[in-house]
C-alpha cells in the first residue's frame, strides 16, 4: 500500500482542524474535523477555488437551517425537507461539489435544540468554516505538490518504457500478447500524466516573468505529451501489423528498424536537452548528410511497391505499410516540432534551470 502526500496532508488538516477548534473552544470541534476532509485538494489552485465555493456552501446550509429551525423547529422531518431545499439551491447555483459541506452545516445546525438556537448556530457554522480555513492553510504550506517534476517524471520514465517496446516490436522481438499489455499499460499511464498536465496548468505564478516562463513551460509539456502519444500510436500500429512487417523486403525493413533507431534516439536526446545535459554537436540531427528525408523515404517506398507488384509478391501488403509509415513521418514532425520549442524556450530561459527537475532527472 503506498501512501502519498495527500493522504498525509488530510491527516494533518483534520488534526490541526481540531487543534484550532479546541484552542478556540468551539463546542463539538468534530464538525471543523469533518469539515476538513472535504476541503483537502490536489492543488494549491483548486485549494483556492474549493474554500470560495464551500464558505458560499456553507453560507447557504446555515440560512437554511436557521430557517427550518426557527418555523418548524427541529423534527427529523424538517430536517429532512431542509436537506431537499439546500440540494436544490446547490445545485441552481452550480455548487454541486461542495453539497456535502452544506450538508453538514444543516445537520450540525438543526440538530441543536434551546432557546440559543441562533447563537449555537453561528457557533456551528464557525466551526465548520474553521475546518475548511485550515484544510486551506495545510494545503498552502504542508508538503505543496510539485506538479512540474512529478510531469517531467511521469513523461520520462513512460516515454522510456514506449521506446524500449518500439525497438523490440520493429525487429520482431516481443511477445504478441506481452507488447498488447504494455500497450494497454501505457494507455492508463497516459491517462495520468495528462491529468497531472492539468493540475501544473493549474498552478499560478505570482511574479510576471515567471509567468512568461510558465507559459512556455505548459507548450513545451504539452508537445511532450503530445510527441509521446504519437510514439505510443506508432507502437499500436507496429504491433497491430506484425505480420505484415515480418514479410517486409529485407533491406526495406532495416530501412525502417534503422530510421526508428534514430527517432527513438532522438527522442531519448531532446528531454536531455530540456534538462541542459546534451552537447551542442547533437542538437541539429536531422540535417546530418547520411540521414534520409521524407521525400526520399517516400519514393523508396513507392518503389518498393512497384517492384511487388511487378514481382507478383501478394504478401507484401503497401495498405498496412503506409499506416506505419505515415505513423513515423507523423511522430517525426512532432519531434522535431519539439525540438523547436525547446531550443526557444533555451533562449529565453537557459539560464533558468528547474534544479528540481535535473537531480529528480539524474
Amino acid at each position: 500500500m503506498k501512501l502519498g502526500a495527500r493522504v498525509f496532508k488530510t491527516a494533518v488538516a483534520i488534526v490541526f482542524a481540531l487543534f484550532i477548534a479546541e484552542l478556540l473552544k468551539l463546542p463539538s470541534p468534530v464538525f471543523a474535523g469533518i469539515a476538513a476532509i472535504f476541503a483537502i485538494q490536489p492543488s494549491i489552485y483548486r485549494s483556492y477555488q474549493t474554500i470560495i465555493e464551500q464558505l458560499q456552501a456553507n453560507i447557504i446550509g446555515a440560512t437554511v437551517a436557521v430557517i427550518f429551525g426557527l418555523l418548524f423547529g427541529h423534527h427529523m422531518v424538517a430536517i429532512g425537507i431542509a436537506v431537499v431545499v439546500t440540494i436544490g439551491l446547490m445545485l441552481k447555483f452550480k455548487l454541486e461539489k461542495s453539497l456535502s459541506i452544506s450538508l453538514v452545516t444543516v445537520v450540525a445546525i438543526m440538530e441543536i435544540q434551546g432557546d440559543d438556537f441562533l447563537t449555537f448556530g453561528f457557533i456551528r457554522f464557525s466551526t465548520v468554516l474553521v475546518g475548511v480555513l485550515a484544510a486551506f492553510v495545510i494545503n498552502l504550506f504542508f508538503l505543496p505538490p510539485k506538479y512540474e517534476v512529478k510531469l517531467f517524471r511521469k513523461i520520462h520514465f513512460l516515454q522510456d518504457d514506449i521506446i524500449r517496446w518500439t525497438r523490440l516490436a520493429v525487429r520482431q522481438a516481443s511477445e504478441h500478447t506481452s507488447t498488447k499489455a504494455a500497450v494497454s499499460k501505457f494507455q492508463s499511464r497516459m491517462s495520468r500524466v495528462d491529468i497531472l498536465y492539468e493540475f501544473y496548468k493549474e498552478e499560478r505564478s505570482y511574479f510576471k516573468n515567471k509567468k512568461y516562463e510558465k507559459a512556455r513551460k505548459l507548450v513545451i509539456y504539452r508537445q511532450m505529451i503530445t510527441t509521446s502519444k504519437k510514439s505510443l500510436e506508432l507502437l499500436q500500429r507496429l504491433h497491430k501489423h506484425e505480420n505484415e512487417i515480418a514479410h517486409l523486403p529485407t533491406q526495406f525493413h532495416l530501412m525502417i528498424q534503422e530510421r526508428l533507431d534514430f527517432l527513438l534516439t532522438y527522442h531519448e536526446q531532446l528531454l536531455l536537452k530540456y534538462t541542459g545535459k546534451l552537447k551542442p554537436e547533437h542538437s541539429e540531427w536531422s540535417k546530418h548528410i547520411e540521414y534520409i528525408q521524407r521525400n526520399q523515404l517516400m519514393d523508396i517506398f513507392i518503389k518498393q511497391v512497384k517492384l511487388a507488384q511487378d514481382e507478383g509478391d501478394v504478401e507484401f501488403s503497401s495498405y498496412h505499410l503506409l499506416y506505419i509509415l505515415s505513423r513515423i513521418l507523423d511522430y517525426e514532425e512532432n519531434l522535431e516540432h519539439l525540438d523547436m520549442l525547446i531550443v526557444s524556450f533555451q533562449n529565453y530561459h537557459g539560464h533558468e534551470i528547474n534544479f528540481d527537475i535535473d537531480e529528480e532527472f539524474i
